[in-house]
């Protein structure tokens, strides 16, 4: 029973992260109907950003570690809403609807941001000290109140976005473009308005689960190109598109490598990961909830 709520646990730990990821890409995806490669820059720009304010908080300003990560986690917030303008303005909103040309351009962006983060910060991983590194029993499983207060906040920032999208004016457009982008502009929704929108909350979903990865796991110039990765595994399993399915399949995919990991081995539950995508692939290639054009 003990193993059981573990595994749960972890689970829940490693699918919210990714929950959170893959979201912001799907996001993009449903509204702008590109493929954004360079969507594990942001996780890595605001996750960089945390290992810088936070010394400097903590040392140079005198804040308690709780007070410097609130700081580090809106200054994260604000560095990559202000890449995610900037690509957006001068980048992608020239290639919407254009897989193609979104492909070349996420690309190249990747190598860039990438070849910045390293310019900037060097090759070495970067950490910081966990906010609450104490440990606690939930019916048999331990876990830090880091992690605990990661999934809670992933839930809750989860929740949000239902909301958002289901009960704002914002969401209701963002559905409209979703569904059908030449209707909602003969409708009068200014197309580019609500797509550089998307843009940014897809980027925020990244930021978020970079600021949470922060203390827990080390952080490197590449740290985003990992969970990159593991978000296209998730949406082609969840379906492309799909909110509902961004969830699903990135609780999945923790639960694949919770069990995995423990029964076998990481680098097993990974080949799992792989022989489930070709598989979805095969035999049902919209994904779990995804729609079949």
């Amino acid at each position: 029973m003990e193993v059981f709520v573990q595994l749960l646990a972890n689970t829940l730990q490693i699918g919210s992260v990714y929950v959170l990821f893959a979201l912001g890409l799907t996001l993009i995806f449903g509204v702008m109907k590109i493929v954004n490669f360079a969507h594990g820059a942001f996780f890595t720009a605001a996750a960089l950003v945390v290992t810088s304010v936070m010394p400097f908080a903590t040392a140079t300003l005198g804040l308690s570690l709780p007070a410097s990560y609130l700081l580090a986690a809106i200054a994260a917030f604000a560095v990559v809403l202000c890449i995610g303008a900037v690509v957006f303005s001068f980048g992608f909103q020239y290639v919407l609807k254009d897989l193609n040309g979104s492909f070349i351009l996420s690309i190249g962006l990747l190598l860039v941001l990438n070849g910045i983060y390293l310019a900037i910060y060097g090759g070495a991983p970067r950490s910081v000290p966990q906010v609450l590194p104490d440990t606690i029993n939930i019916f048999g499983a331990r876990l830090t109140e880091q992690r605990l207060a990661l999934v809670i906040i992933a839930i809750v920032v989860t929740g949000g976005l239902y909301l958002l999208i289901e009960r704002t004016r914002l969401g209701l457009a963002l559905r409209a473009v979703a569904q059908d982008q030449e209707a909602a502009m003969l409708q009068g929704m200014p197309y580019r308005r609500v797509a550089l929108s998307g843009f940014l909350i897809g980027a925020a979903l990244a930021a978020c689960a970079g600021v949470l990865m922060a203390p827990i796991n080390a952080v490197t110039t590449v740290s985003g190109d990992e969970f990159l990765i593991k978000a296209f595994i998730i949406i082609i399993i969840g379906g492309l598109g799909s909110v509902a399915g961004a969830i699903v399949g990135g609780l999945f995919i923790g639960m694949v490598e919770s069990v995995g990991g423990y029964f076998f081995d990481p680098s097993t539950a990974t080949l799992a990961m792989f022989i489930l995508v070709i598989a979805f692939l095969l035999v049902r290639p919209q994904g779990i909830l995804g729609n079949a054009d």
